[in-house]
């Protein structure tokens, strides 16, 4: 026997229980994200690998690292590691933000070479918002409020906490990087336990701030203060995304070591985080990118946006909401038995497919008796079995089954029984 084939490492397959909570997580998505007004975008999962050195910048750990990268016909392509490089490429390319406003999301895979752990993949899943042309606040307070409405249909805000802090522009980081690589030259001693950290001093010294190494954590607890820096439009900026959560009723956190891990962000950061999957880890981040459109190519546009991890999502929805009621893989089992009625339960599913498309029909179509397939319809949580039998074609009859036991078997007549489903239906 040959050696079976089993998937590329840290690239998983999903099983049909687990794809339920999966659509019922993108379709809250998809409803939150219409509830705000944003339109879809899809972009190729392959780009150029330029695209990615430029926007998310060569010093960061996703290109310099973590990036799938290959050459074909002496191009050089990349698998996107994250969205808004992409986007904002493809809104370059089409026009969509000259001189207009655009709010977009997407969602899709992305990929990164780094070790899989639980939630974190080579293949993961992203969704992600794009507000383009936007320069003030009140910008950035909305996607805050909208993350905030999500997590309420989701069950978990009681379960996120948000992080702020602004970074301003290139020049008050290019000050204060100044001054935090002079400070970290002082305690060289302990970078060197975190060889991450001591890579990053000479490519991207604020990636320091986000290290987990907890010795080096009590150290930066004395480093430069990022808001020391801050110029005044900056500061004025921040100021009014906190006076608009703070009327909305968001509560939030400081953090001045959150920067986030990408080159072309400024002025806002924002991070959603949780605890309740044991060490916290980011459920959500974003920030404003003003000066990204204009690097990749295109007129001057103010960006802010976020992403959120898609398999780190539905963990923490199955942690905290493990009863969660998701939509049954299937409403409605047809059965049937006896001479004619094989055809007469297919034209009946068909008829009830047409007059009720919103229901789930699924009819029984492997043989045996009954009881076997009364057995597979509870097996798939089937709320209702259909019967037909050689008895129900001759009076064109049909017995309902209530498989939850809530109401009694009743026969009816084919000709009333859309009536009768669409009542029982519309109750829940």
């Amino acid at each position: 026997m040959s050696k079976t084939i089993q998937a590329v490492r840290g690239m998983n397959d999903f099983s049909p229980n687990e794809t339920r909570l999966w659509q019922w997580l993108e379709q809250t998505i998809r409803e939150t994200f219409a509830g705000y007004g944003y339109s879809e975008v899809r972009s190729p999962i392959i780009e150029s690998t330029h695209l990615f050195k430029r926007g998310v910048g060569e010093a960061t750990d996703i290109v310099e690292k973590e990036m799938f990268t290959f050459a074909r016909d002496e191009e050089s392509l990349t698998l996107r590691p994250e969205g808004t490089a992409g986007c904002v490429r493809a809104a370059i390319e089409h026009g969509w933000i000259y001189n207009q406003e655009q709010r977009l999301w997407y969602i899709g895979p992305m990929f990164r070479y780094e070790r899989p752990q639980k939630g974190r993949y080579r293949q993961f899943h992203q969704a992600g918002v794009e507000i383009f042309g936007i320069a003030n606040a009140e910008a950035d307070a909305e996607l805050i409020l909208l993350t905030a409405r999500l997590w309420e249909k989701l069950g978990i805000r009681q379960h996120v906490k948000l992080q702020l802090n602004s970074i301003g522009d290139l020049e008050v980081r290019t000050r204060y990087r100044e001054a935090l690589v002079a400070f970290l030259q002082q305690h060289l001693d302990v970078l060197k336990q975190d060889p991450d950290s001591e890579r990053r001093l000479t490519t991207n010294p604020l990636r320091i701030l986000d290290t987990k190494h907890q010795v080096l954590q009590q150290v930066l607890n004395d480093a430069p203060k990022l808001h020391d820096f801050l110029d005044d439009e900056s500061k004025a900026h921040f100021n009014r995304l906190c006076e608009i959560l703070d009327a909305m009723g968001i509560a939030y956190e400081i953090n001045q070591k959150l920067v986030r891990g990408l080159d072309y962000y400024n002025k806002t950061v924002f991070e959603w985080v949780t605890d309740a999957l044991g060490a916290q880890g980011t459920v959500c981040g974003g920030g404003r990118y003003d000066g990204l459109v204009a690097q990749l190519g295109g007129h001057a546009t103010e960006g802010v946006g976020f992403a959120m991890g898609m398999e780190r999502l539905a963990l923490l929805v199955q942690e905290v909401n493990p009863t969660i009621a998701l939509p049954r893989a299937v409403d409605i089992y047809l059965v049937h038995s006896g001479e004619g009625a094989d055809l007469a339960a297919f034209r009946l599913a068909e008829t009830i497919r047409d007059a009720l498309p919103t229901l789930r029909v699924m009819l029984h179509t492997s043989g045996g008796n009954f009881k076997k397939q009364f057995k597979r319809a509870d097996k798939l949580g089937a709320k209702i079995a259909l019967v037909l039998g050689e008895s129900e074609v001759a009076d064109n009859t049909v017995v309902i089954k209530d498989l939850f036991g809530q109401s009694e078997q009743v026969t009816v007549a084919q000709s009333t029984l859309i009536n009768e489903l669409s009542d029982r239906f519309s109750q829940e």
